[in-house]
């Protein structure tokens, strides 16, 4: 539960455009899509696709880290990261399994990006299922494990000679498509309202200065 005093307290250190702000975003972010980086190991590249989610309001990002440390710039990701909610799997050799578990008992289908297969293009996609993407490595793509497990397989349509696109690049041209149609449709897609004051208070935290010593200096006060 949040302290509702200690918010209106933190709230006295943030603009009312910044406000304005959190709350515009917060009612466009969503848990209904989220995306998993399977080993990537380009920091460029985890980052465009980071920056990509903050922008369609994906929320949540899954990071897989069995061969790889999955990095974060800042001069790719223009401080997308701190608005996300990123989870990491690394502590096992089993992290891609845990990781689908994990996500299975969310109620995710898990959907494996790939441009080797006829499964399913993306204008063919069915948004009203609650879904996964994962997203492979630069060179092999998604793992044997992934193309295993997956529940379905996504691709985008390409006319040219080349058969693959950059990840990050594929990440944008997914959740753009997919998070549009989403919205037209009678889905209950939203964040809870749980959930956006969840959310609006850590973003409040990463917003002000040492908001440790603010939140300590206010529970002092009330002693």
């Amino acid at each position: 539960m949040i302290d509702e005093g200690l918010l209106a307290y933190l709230e006295g250190y943030i603009t009312e455009k910044r406000k304005e702000t959190f709350y515009r975003v917060l009612n466009e972010r969503t848990r209904y899509f989220t995306v998993v980086l399977e080993d990537i190991y380009q920091p460029h590249n985890a980052s465009a696709v980071v920056r990509s989610c903050d922008i369609f309001g994906i929320q949540d990002v899954y990071a897989i880290e069995n061969k790889v440390t999955n990095k974060v710039s800042r001069h790719v990701a223009k401080g997308s990261q701190k608005w996300l909610d990123i989870q990491r799997f690394k502590e096992d050799g089993d992290n891609t399994k845990i990781c689908l578990e994990d996500l299975r008992k969310k109620g995710y289908q898990i959907i494996g990006t790939t441009p080797h297969t006829d499964f399913c293009v993306l204008s063919d996609f069915d948004v009203t299922k609650k879904s996964a993407f994962v997203f492979g490595t630069e060179k092999d793509g998604i793992s044997d494990y992934i193309k295993q497990e997956a529940d379905g397989f996504l691709k985008i349509p390409m006319v040219g000679f080349t058969e693959s696109l950059n990840i990050s690049v594929a990440a944008a041209i997914i959740l753009q498509d997919i998070t549009t149609r989403m919205k037209k449709l009678p889905i209950d897609w939203e964040l809870s309202d749980v959930e956006k004051k969840e959310l609006y208070f850590k973003w409040i935290k990463n917003t002000i200065k040492n908001p440790e010593k603010l939140i300590e200096y206010y529970y002092k006060e009330l002693t």
